[in-house]
C-alpha cells in the first residue's frame, strides 16, 4: 500500500457532454485502467452524468461516489466544508491505491470541478501525479448536432460562463468571432435579450442534455424567457459575409 509521499496518480477524465459514444479511447482506458474511478454527485445524491458515462464502461463496485455539493451556490462556508470532506475522501483512496480517477463532464481543464480537487490533493497527499485525459466539450457536442460553425480563419472564440453574470456575455458579444455561453440556463431571459441588442441572435442556437434521451437543440430565437436546464449551452456564430474562405 503506498504512503503519503508515494507518487500515486490522480487522473481527472474527461468524459464528454452525456453521450457515453463521446467518451475517447484514451478515456476509457484510463477508466478501466485505474483502482477505482470517483464520481462527483450532489448533496441530494442524484446519479450525474459523469457517473451515468463511467457506468457504461466500468462496473458499479469500482464507482466510488464523493459529494461535492455542486448545486449549493450561496452558503461558502457550507460548500467549503462540502469541499474539504470531497478533498479528504480522494486524499484517503490515494493513500490506498497506486491509481485514482476522478471522472468530470466534458474536458477536466474546462470550467471542471478536477482542477479544485487537484489543487487540495496537491497540498494534502504531497507527492501525487496528476495527470488529464482530454474530454469532448459541449460547446464541440452543440456545434455537431446544430451544424454551427466554431471558428473558420483568422475568427476568434470567447467561451464565457453565465454565471459570471449576462452583462459579461453582453460584452463578449459586441465583439468579434464566435460567443459560446455556459451554464445560461437560469439566466436564459437574460441571454435572450442580450443577444437581441447585440443583434447575434438570427443564428445563435441552444442545446442542453446532449446526447441524451431529454436533448434539445433549438434556435435561440425560440427563446421566451422561460428558465432552461442548468447546463445549457449557447453558440452565437461569428457575423459571416465575405463568403467561402473570407476570413482566411
Amino acid at each position: 500500500m503506498p504512503d503519503v509521499m508515494s507518487s500515486s496518480r490522480l487522473i481527472g477524465v474527461g468524459v464528454g457532454p452525456g453521450d457515453p459514444e463521446l467518451v475517447t479511447v484514451k478515456g476509457v482506458n484510463a477508466l478501466r485502467a485505474a483502482d477505482v474511478v470517483v464520481v462527483p454527485v450532489m448533496d441530494t445524491g442524484e446519479r450525474g452524468r459523469a457517473e451515468a458515462t463511467v457506468l457504461h464502461y466500468v462496473p458499479e463496485e469500482k464507482v466510488v461516489r464523493v459529494v461535492f455539493a455542486l448545486n449549493e451556490r450561496s452558503d461558502r462556508e457550507r460548500r467549503e466544508a462540502a469541499w474539504d470532506a470531497a478533498g479528504e475522501r480522494v486524499a484517503q483512496l490515494l493513500k490506498a491505491h497506486e491509481a485514482v480517477a476522478f471522472a468530470t463532464i466534458g474536458d477536466p481543464n474546462v470550467y471542471s470541478t478536477f482542477t479544485y480537487l487537484a489543487q487540495t490533493i496537491g497540498e494534502s497527499v504531497p507527492g501525487t501525479v496528476v495527470e488529464t485525459v482530454p474530454g469532448i466539450t459541449a460547446m464541440q457536442d452543440l456545434a455537431s448536432r446544430s451544424g454551427a460553425v466554431l471558428t473558420e480563419g483568422t475568427e476568434p472564440l470567447t467561451l464565457v460562463p453565465v454565471t459570471a453574470g449576462a452583462a459579461v456575455l453582453k460584452d463578449a458579444l459586441a465583439g468579434p468571432g464566435t460567443v459560446v455561453a455556459y451554464k445560461f440556463g437560469r439566466q436564459a431571459a437574460e441571454v435572450a435579450e442580450a443577444l437581441r441588442e447585440t443583434g447575434r441572435l438570427e443564428d445563435a442556437v441552444w442545446g442542453s442534455a446532449l446526447g441524451l434521451p431529454e436533448e434539445s437543440v433549438r434556435p435561440a430565437a425560440e427563446l421566451d424567457g422561460s428558465p432552461l436546464p442548468y447546463l445549457s449551452t449557447l453558440i452565437a456564430p461569428a457575423r459571416r459575409d465575405g463568403g467561402r474562405g473570407g476570413k482566411l
